[in-house]
């Protein structure tokens, strides 16, 4: 159950929620966050020349030179602009799910999506499954698709009680063991399969990558993103009834079995399409909700675009830092965003421990 937070916590959260100011901090933080990317990698490119490639396209003559305009918007603007959306989606998925089931560890793969969709990876990258037509990144991606929303389905026909209900407590237990038994199968796949450099892209598609972004599926990801953020706050009402209880929700007007269905569905089809492109990148739609609810507080109007916003400049530096740490070599970018979540986790968890 979600903690209610300390006096302390709250007196601050109502000064930060006055006004605009967290959004445009944030908004500013992530554009900021954004070019400075951009001018990071193996040819280190000035914010100021990243600028000029930025107002160049936008329609206007500039000095940017073509190399820095093909590194620049070419080769990392979509990874970049692709990192900010999945972010920012797996960001509100895990609010949504926070909020709906009450559960403090929930997250975007509490539902054994990700389970599904590296079912669904694994089998196009060691057992060849395809189809004629369609290239190995293109089949790969909607393999992971396919096998996310397979997950979903049996995830919700375990959890769906006689009279049509769907407890989150059994919606949870039903997900953690579809997930266990897509990495059952996984692993078995793997290992068998004796192909070791099919074990290394699974690993790699397991921990999340973005290196595979192009502009066609980065534009996928931030209408999806986008769509879902709006979708999502016209419930924002809805949500906040929720943290009361099923009971008070049901007092106030809320269909609460409609509502838990349209959003569990909802943001399980966000995740889908994310981990999709993206592979499973943990403990963004973990930590980044519990951090803005304690600063800014718990009311959804402010906390899923705060949260969208903290989990998109998050995931920015996350891929930064996994493709320009190492000379020569990627870190699967699921491995800094465990880095960066799990102290900052550990700390919640102390700090609600000392106020409990």
């Amino acid at each position: 159950m979600l903690s209610p937070a300390p006096a302390k916590v709250g007196r601050r959260a109502a000064i930060l929620s006055r006004g605009p100011t967290p959004l445009l901090l944030l908004a500013l933080l992530l554009v900021t966050s954004m070019l400075v990317a951009l001018g990071i990698g193996s040819v280190t490119v000035p914010v100021r020349d990243v600028l000029d490639v930025v107002v160049r396209r936008a329609g206007w003559h500039t000095d940017a030179s073509l190399l820095d305009d093909q590194i620049v918007w070419q080769l990392r603007m979509p990874r970049v602009l692709g990192a900010a959306a999945a972010g920012a989606g797996l960001a509100v998925a895990g609010t949504v799910l926070q909020s709906l089931t009450r559960n403090d560890l929930a997250d975007p793969y509490l539902l054994g999506i990700s389970g599904g969709a590296s079912v669904g990876a694994v089998s196009v990258i060691v057992l060849g499954v395809g189809f004629a037509g369609l290239v190995s990144a293109s089949m790969i991606t909607l393999g992971a698709f396919a096998g996310a929303v397979a997950a979903l389905v049996l995830v919700l026909a375990l959890a769906t009680g006689r009279s049509g209900a769907l407890a989150p407590s059994r919606t949870v237990l039903a997900g953690v063991a579809v997930g266990q038994i897509c990495a059952a199968f996984t692993s078995f796949v793997v290992i068998m399969s004796g192909d070791h450099d099919a074990a290394r892209r699974v690993l790699s598609w397991t921990l999340g990558s973005l290196a595979g972004l192009r502009w066609h599926s980065t534009l996928f990801l931030v209408v999806v993103a986008l769509l879902a953020l709006l979708l999502i706050l016209s419930f924002s009402s809805t949500l906040d009834a929720f943290a009361f209880g099923e009971a008070a929700a049901g007092s106030l007007g809320v269909s609460v079995g409609a509502t838990r269905w349209t959003l569990l569905i909802g943001t399980a089809l966000l995740t889908a399409c994310l981990v999709a492109f993206t592979g499973a990148i943990g403990f963004v739609g973990l930590v980044v909700p519990h951090v803005v609810r304690l600063t800014c507080g718990p009311l959804h109007g402010r906390l899923l675009p705060l949260s969208a916003l903290g989990g998109a400049t998050l995931l920015v530096w996350s891929d930064t830092v996994a493709r320009s740490l190492v000379d020569g070599q990627e870190i699967p970018i699921g491995v800094v965003t465990a880095v960066v979540g799990a102290p900052v986790f550990a700390w919640l968890l102390r700090r609600e421990s000392r106020t409990a």
